[in-house]
């Protein structure tokens, strides 16, 4: 097993009625509650109030990073026109701010994988064209000591789950991070780009399953894009013939010029 998936596959698994009316006597006994902690939801999800804050992030948009617009206008921000990322195209469900936070935070850091099915649903939404596209989905890796004391990666809980569902490969280790980076917390976009320079690796090995594949990248939250860039930089190396970048929040940069 990769040890970047986590995911335990049984010798059996139930068809799609058996799960269905396992789900419904579920819900019988136990009836859905707010992922959120909110009122109690008529389906498993997040209470009213929690939906009504959430920013879901909606076209048009930059086909370059993913940046809202205001209006229609270009295909392309004057950032990414200005200067084109490593990766093709990024597209990210919400944005990352108050109503957001909290969550993302619990499903990064306070074992809520439970939360991966909804964000899954959002990614699905946000990112359909890029899904629709890619030849093989591969999470943001975490270095092997942080994926100890975590003991799992949330970027891998996003994208396992998402290419099943899409019918696309999922590759859990081709890409690795091969120095431990910190945090990039508190640092600047500089900071970010020389904190993760060089930091993601394909082995020669693992070469074969990325030439010429389009990647999708997954990974929680996008602030400046400098993780990404790195990845993305990694996988083209690798012969990956395009690299796109699916996040499920991205911080709302200033003037919303760019990421």
């Amino acid at each position: 097993m990769a040890y970047q998936d986590g995911d335990v596959r049984g010798l059996w698994k139930p068809g799609p009625r058996v799960r269905a009316l396992t789900g419904a006597l579920i819900d019988l006994v136990f009836p859905p509650q707010a992922l959120d902690g909110g009122a109690r939801p008529l389906t498993q999800g997040l209470s009213p109030e929690a939906w009504r804050r959430i920013r879901f992030i909606e076209a048009p948009l930059c086909d370059g990073c993913g940046t809202p617009f205001e209006y229609a206008l270009e295909s392309r921000c004057a950032a990414c026109t200005a200067a084109p990322r490593a990766f093709d195209r990024a597209r990210a469900a919400c944005f990352y701010d108050e109503a957001s936070r909290d969550m993302v935070l619990q499903f990064k850091h306070a074992d809520r994988t439970d939360l991966a099915p909804m964000f899954c649903a959002w990614l699905s939404r946000a990112a359909g064209d890029l899904i629709a596209d890619a030849d093989a989905v591969v999470p943001v890796p975490l270095h092997r000591s942080r994926l100890f004391r975590r003991r799992y990666n949330q970027a891998a809980e996003l994208a396992r789950p998402l290419a099943r569902a899409n019918g696309a490969t999922y590759l859990a280790d081709v890409l690795r991070r091969a120095r431990d980076t910190g945090s990039q917390g508190g640092k600047s976009g500089s900071g970010r780009l020389r904190n993760v320079k060089g930091a993601f690796k394909v082995a020669d090995s693992r070469r074969p399953q990325i030439e010429g594949r389009r990647i999708l990248l997954i990974d929680d939250v996008m602030t400046t894009g400098a993780t990404a860039e790195a990845c993305a930089k990694a996988l083209k190396r690798a012969g990956a013939a395009g690299v796109d970048v699916a996040v499920l929040a991205r911080v709302q940069a200033r003037r919303d010029l760019s990421i």
